[in-house]
């Protein structure tokens, strides 16, 4: 990795004289589409041609108009469609010697020696082979007559870059595949929609979803939904597990529980290695229970659809990511992979990642199911372990004995996976022994003794759910301290859990002030981030941020598509945030912005009029519509209306403009899959930390927390989850702007205004460095996570 005297910038970076062809394999994932568009626009960016290579492999093989030079037009509207554009097939020529033969003619016609590939562990490994036979085939193809030596000698190594498309996600070395979380929408969307039907009617769903070898996609979607019982690869149920699953069933019924959720993985297996099917489920569930029981497979419906707004950020950093680790590869580079590793894209060789893949698979093969959990990586054993945690309530008798009793809080405006937080964190508080208390209606609340016993069942069916249903306030604690220092001792709180944005994050530092005038606020307290506007320091991302972003992208995609078939159209939209720019940013590139207005970018009446230029040269091609996006404080004077009245009249007789002010739909509806699984997970750890800090400050028949590192905020950084002193993070605020002094999304602004043609400085000093993949566990888990 470059030091920081060593600034390493894209535009230094030249592609001049060099071709990049692109390619999708195998089976379609959401989000392939972003990443072809992010390659094309830029290897055209800095100067090389760039070729579309047509139905995959096949396409390669047989040449001729399967490879076809790409425009930068060529890939205008195209982020918002499913599957691939450029298609895809299974190709038996090229596991053949004369079909690669074949393959390399083709290329070396062209003057193509870069070659991304975007697909999964087979796509992959069929390009790295093809990699290191290259110079055999060229010699061979001298030898023929077919190309001369010194086509030969100028073309004489290919560079590989391979990108994961797989709905499944399995494959080793990435927290997250292309078109993953894409497949858990169209899950999540099918399960938010039986939940209703089900619940008309008493009935148990048994739900199988894709995943032959792999169970991420059940154990995801389980754990977001909340689900009854899961049946994956990686973890076949126990002897008996058929009692034990027909209990839990009619325990849940029992208590009052309309409908019960089964999801199954179709490579579900059992100890003998015989598979499960949802027929044998849904038999087993009508003898035993007599339930009235459905089945629904999902098939291909988990294919299919628009991209989320993860998968298309994904995809296109990973597009940029793979032309600048073509443009710097030589001879001697191995074919690597780009993955997504915390919140970072790194590059790993791809035979680790293969390799690894294949490993998984052997242990698998050898019944050895915790090496194969341990192989898939971080990410999947984070979920499987919260997913223990939560999934089945054990009986009393076999709880921890714990005299402590802990409050959980909202605070500040709703945000989507709240509710998911909540559960999470009451249900592993139960588990490990406290007792749980639920303060209505934030610090308000608190103060006003809104406060009661909430027990395991009093949280189901809580995943689903939007906004808070604890209620929630942005009332600060200040004015309140000593009711609710009284409030505490009347409960005898021992911890606090607040989860919510930045009015939490204030109320923290507010609580940490007056620890020395009021021993009940010397208690252990953890925050976890929810604001959609993600704006709070010490994290990455917030919960709800990414359902917000899924509702600007899917009404910017509607909003695009109302245009089509009218004359040259711009529009303005407006997104929320405060002062914080990240659902601007990040929503611009996930919809293909022009441009994104933000406070943290000043912007003075020339940069608007650049870009009205630009638009205006945009639209004198085959392009015929505009996207800008605005965030509400992004300046007091250039409001929406302004800028809308300003390229109204700069546009006029070359487009027209219309804008649209987003409001509080971003806040509202049912949360993403993503903002579900990071509140479950992330509150399941809080509720841990505070489990343990509880023993390390319980003395003498009292709890008492008084240092620094007992009042911290959990918040992903970079690559991990980490526990953030409240006090430390008062140096990284910006307090008069409630937003973090530095941001790391800033650094993909460049991205979006690349991709929509305008010259940029991209600081790359971050990327470059060919990493390997980590076969031993780390102290620290980490999550896949979007940009």
């Amino acid at each position: 990795m470059a030091r920081p005297d060593q600034k390493k910038f894209f535009e230094n970076l030249s592609g001049a004289g060099k071709a990049i062809a692109v390619l999708t394999s195998g089976g379609d994932a959401q989000g392939m589409n972003a990443a072809v568009r992010a390659v094309v626009r830029v290897g055209i960016y800095v100067g090389a041609k760039v070729y579309f290579i047509h139905e995959g492999y096949q396409g390669l093989v047989d040449g001729g108009e399967n490879i076809e030079e790409a425009k930068w037009e060529s890939v205008s509207s195209m982020l918002q469609v499913g599957g691939t554009v450029i298609g895809s097939a299974r190709c038996k020529e090229f596991r053949t010697h004369e079909g690669r033969r074949a393959a390399a003619l083709n290329l070396v016609l062209r003057g193509i020696t870069n070659l991304c590939v975007i697909g999964g562990d087979g796509s992959l490994t069929g390009a790295n082979l093809f990699r290191e036979e290259w110079s055999g085939l060229l010699d061979e193809l001298v030898q023929q007559g077919k190309i001369d030596k010194e086509s030969a000698e100028k073309y004489s190594h290919l560079n590989i870059v391979g990108m994961v498309g797989s709905i499944d996600n399995d494959f080793c070395g990435t927290d997250m595949t292309i078109g993953t979380d894409s497949a858990l929408h169209r899950i999540i969307e099918v399960v938010d929609a039986i939940v209703t039907t089900a619940q008309s009617h008493q009935r148990t769903f048994v739900l199988e979803v894709m995943g032959r070898h792999c169970g991420y996609l059940a154990l995801v979607s389980a754990l977001a939904c909340g689900a009854d019982w899961m049946f994956i690869p990686e973890m076949p149920p126990a002897d008996g597990w058929e009692d034990q699953m027909c209990t839990k069933l009619s325990e849940n019924r029992a208590r009052k529980k309309r409908l019960n959720i089964i999801i199954i993985s179709e490579g579900a297996i059992d100890t003998s290695n015989k598979p499960i099917t949802s027929e044998h489920i849904k038999d087993l569930v009508v003898k035993c229970l007599g339930f009235d029981t459905r089945v629904t497979i999902l098939g291909h419906v988990q294919r299919g659809g628009t991209p989320s707004a993860f998968d298309r950020i994904l995809a296109s950093r990973m597009g940029v990511e793979a032309v600048l680790a073509l443009l710097e590869a030589s001879a001697d580079t191995p074919a690597c992979v780009v993955s997504l590793c915390g919140n970072q894209a790194v590059r790993l060789p791809l035979m680790e990642c293969v390799q690894m893949t294949q490993e998984v698979q052997k242990a698998m093969d050898e019944r050895k199911f915790e090496e194969a959990v341990r192989l898939r990586g971080r990410s999947f054993e984070n979920n499987l372990n919260t997913y223990k945690l939560l999934a089945h309530r054990k009986p009393q008798s076999e709880l921890p004995i714990s005299s402590f009793n802990v409050a959980v809080l909202n605070v500040g405006a709703p945000a989507a996976g709240m509710n998911a937080a909540v559960r999470s964190a009451v249900r592993v508080g139960i588990t490990e022994g406290h007792k749980i208390f639920a303060v209505n209606d934030g610090f308000e609340g608190f103060a006003k003794g809104q406060i009661k016993e909430i027990k395991w069942g009093d949280v189901g069916g809580w995943t689903g759910q939007g906004g808070s249903l604890l209620g929630t306030k942005r009332t600060l604690p200040a004015k309140h301290l000593e009711k609710i220092a009284e409030q505490m001792k009347a409960n005898q709180i021992n911890a606090l859990l607040v989860i919510g944005g930045f009015e939490a994050y204030l109320g923290l530092v507010e609580l940490l002030a007056a620890r020395g005038k009021y021993d009940e606020f010397c208690v252990p307290i953890v925050m976890v981030p929810a604001t959609v506007s993600n704006n709070v320091p010490g994290s990455d991302f917030s919960i709800g941020a990414d359902t917000a972003l899924n509702a600007i992208t899917d009404t910017c995609d509607r909003i695009k598509q109302s245009a089509s078939g009218t004359k040259r159209r711009v529009f303005i939209i407006e997104t929320m945030g405060g002062y914080c720019g990240y659902l601007a940013s990040v929503g611009g590139l996930a919809a293909g912005a022009d441009a994104a207005y933000i406070f943290e970018e000043p912007f003075d009446i020339r940069d608007l009029q650049a870009n009205v230029e630009h638009l205006t040269a945009k639209m004198k091609t085959s392009i015929q519509r505009g996207l800008v996006l605005r965030n509400e404080n992004s300046n007091e004077n250039y409001t929406t209306d302004f800028i809308c009245q300003l390229y109204s009249e700069e546009g006029k007789g070359v487009f027209d403009c219309r804008k649209n002010v987003l409001g509080h739909m971003q806040q509202g509806g049912a949360p993403s899959p993503f903002d579900r699984n990071f509140g479950t997970k992330i509150a399941a750890k809080a509720m841990l930390w505070i489990s343990r800090k509880l023993k390390e400050t319980y003395r003498k028949g009292k709890v008492f927390a008084n240092t620094d590192d007992t009042a911290c905020l959990l918040g992903m950084r970079r690559r991990a989850l980490v526990f953030q002193p409240v006090v430390e993070l008062k140096n990284e605020t910006d307090f008069v702007h409630r937003i973090p002094k530095e941001q790391w999304w800033l650094k993909l602004r460049p991205l979006m205004k690349i991709l929509a043609k305008y010259k940029t400085s991209l600081d790359v000093s971050e990327s470059g460095q060919l990493e390997h993949v980590v076969r031993h566990r780390r102290p620290i888990e980490s999550e896949g996570v979007p940009a």
